[in-house]
């Protein structure tokens, strides 16, 4: 089956924090991982934020953003920012975010995250999302 992923979710399959072992479930789940192309950008942010607190070295990330291209099916995010500006204006949830929930709705797949506020909002608006924790392991 395939998903929609997002940076949650992404980064705990490379940093060990709590959900990683349910992300690592995930990816053996089978069927193709999706996501916009924008996931780059903040899985790279919050690889820096490690970066800054010594916890990971640029070797590191430059790996880690080569292989998300090799896991995911990547997605151009200018075909989805319209329909995601207005989901965040709906939901009151920012438009990055929201770029994951339009890339689901397009593709007619669950979005899988570990983002509470976006699972909260997103299922109270009946999207078909999942949360990372409990669904995979």
């Amino acid at each position: 089956m395939s998903l929609v992923i997002d940076a949650s979710v992404a980064l705990k399959w490379f940093v060990p924090e709590p959900g990683h072992e349910a992300a690592i479930a995930l990816l053996r789940n089978g069927g193709d991982l999706l996501a916009p192309d924008w996931l780059l950008v903040e899985v790279a942010n919050a690889l820096w934020k490690q970066w800054r607190q010594n916890a990971i070295d640029p070797e590191q990330i430059d790996d880690i953003l080569k292989m998300l291209g090799q896991i995911l099916v990547l997605s151009d995010t200018r075909p989805l920012v319209g329909r995601a500006s207005s989901l965040a204006r709906s939901l009151d949830h920012p438009v990055y975010d929201c770029l994951y929930l339009a890339l689901a709705e397009a593709n007619h797949v669950p979005l899988v995250t570990d983002d509470r506020t976006l699972l909260r909002k997103a299922a109270a608006a009946s999207f078909p999302v999942r949360p990372l924790q409990g669904s995979w392991d």
